[in-house]
């Protein structure tokens, strides 16, 4: 893409309302645009982000067997009433009534939705696993939305559902995400702790949240040192076979949110393996029974003929907010420092002296030579002056930049630099290409 034809538009000054890094670089970069608190338009810099994101979220769900949906934003309140949340979940949720007073609500998630067109197709326990999931736009009405994306009012998100026939078969779809969400985050370039979580509104007895350690997080979390460095199980993990002792390994160490944080615990950890810490929540897995399936009558008939009520997990990725977690977790003063695999652009190409011909040369050749290779640069080719420019590419964060001007090409030389590290090289430009093919064409 060319900038002069890309929509950018980014600040230069801080605006006011934005306290945390990430809220104050997405609007800086040109990522968001606030329509009302806690409400944002994704400009196209951050919507190719969320795409990355939702990508990676996408097929590591796959991988895990889950099956893709999609069901409306707008829900009918009566499918609440049957589970009783629809009073009891409170001011967060937007209640609507249509022309012809029928109430309705913006989902602030899907058990009650999913559940309904479950009990309408499943009858056997034959039909049993099942795991559906979609990625959908919610809302809830938060008192105080703040800290832009990480806290806004409508976000996208990505809610699975599990449904099986007992509390066994359920812990197994559980394992199964639970796996797939380290796998995810660790591919985006995260290190997310797993951790005891409380359940809130979803209800149930079992819950973890998956936490990215950063001085901005929301809440205090506890947790062994050992979980923050333990790998990702691997993208060949087996998902038909037992995912437990993956599970087990990670849940054996002390780990846990501070709303069910137990003190005798952590003080039983050895001192030097204690880390107390703030945390950004970027996903959570809930196991809940027949919380929903007993109510709204969702059963399958068993071998003899009597009706059982489904067992049922509810996992949600925050997708939006993930776009922020990682900017609190990969920044410098400069801006942004974007993960390969998220990043909106893998190359930045600045251009040193537009409308010099052996750089427009230069740098129109290499263009056409990384998005012919498949690499998706973000080539500027403004008339703003080197330093801009250079601001600018720090600022959005690319993770390689290639800068070439006409004092280093009457050496036959350009200049590659690395976004995380500051590291530069000055080569050919056929062995920067080169290079930098490889770099961005490795699978992620």
């Amino acid at each position: 893409m060319r900038l002069s034809r890309y929509f950018l538009p980014t600040l230069k000054e801080t605006p006011s309302e934005a306290r945390i890094a990430s809220h104050r670089l997405m609007l800086r970069a040109g990522m968001i645009h606030q329509e009302a608190a806690g409400i944002y338009s994704w400009l196209p810099l951050g919507f190719k982000v969320l795409q990355n994101i939702e990508q990676i979220v996408r097929e590591e769900q796959n991988r895990a067997g889950a099956v893709e949906m999609l069901m409306p934003t707008i829900q009918p309140a009566e499918l609440w009433r049957e589970s009783e949340r629809y009073e009891a979940y409170g001011k967060e949720m937007l209640r609507i009534t249509d022309r012809h007073k029928r109430e309705m609500l913006y989902g602030p998630t899907n058990e009650e939705m999913l559940t309904g067109i479950f009990r309408s197709y499943c009858r056997s326990y034959k039909e049993l696993p099942k795991l559906l999931y979609h990625i959908q736009w919610k809302f809830r009405d938060e008192v105080r939305p703040r800290f832009g994306v990480m806290r806004g009012r409508e976000f996208l998100m990505k809610d699975a559902y599990s449904f099986d026939i007992d509390e066994a078969a359920a812990r197994k779809s559980y394992n199964r995400m639970f796996i797939a969400y380290l796998n995810t985050f660790a591919r985006m370039g995260l290190k997310a702790v797993p951790m005891r979580a409380e359940t809130g509104p979803i209800g149930g007895d079992l819950s973890h949240e998956f936490i990215i350690l950063a001085d901005t997080g929301e809440s205090a979390v506890y947790c062994h040192k050992d979980l923050v460095d333990m790998p990702s199980p691997g993208l060949d993990v087996d998902f038909e076979g037992d995912l437990q002792p993956l599970v087990d390994e990670r849940t054996a160490l002390y780990a846990a949110t501070e709303d069910v944080h137990d003190e005798d615990a952590f003080m039983a950890v050895p001192e030097d393996k204690r880390l107390s810490a703030r945390g950004i929540e970027v996903g959570q897995v809930f196991y809940f029974g027949t919380k929903y399936s007993k109510p709204m009558k969702a059963t399958v008939a068993l071998p003899g003929g009597a009706e059982q009520a489904v067992h049922m997990g509810s996992y949600g990725v925050g997708v939006s907010r993930i776009a922020g977690a990682i900017i609190e977790a990969s920044h410098d003063e400069n801006g942004i420092i974007w993960p390969m695999a998220i990043a909106p652009f893998k190359v930045g190409i600045i251009n040193l002296r537009q409308g010099e011909v052996a750089t427009d040369a230069a740098c129109e050749e290499a263009y056409l030579a990384l998005v012919n290779a498949g690499v998706d640069p973000l080539y500027d080719d403004s008339e703003d002056r080197a330093g801009a420019k250079f601001s600018r590419m720090d600022m959005i964060g690319l993770p390689w930049q290639l800068i070439i001007g006409p004092r280093g090409l009457k050496d036959g030389l350009v200049e590659i630099k690395e976004r995380a590290s500051g590291d530069r090289q000055s080569l050919p430009l056929r062995d920067a290409l080169n290079q930098l093919q490889d770099i961005c064409t490795v699978s992620v």
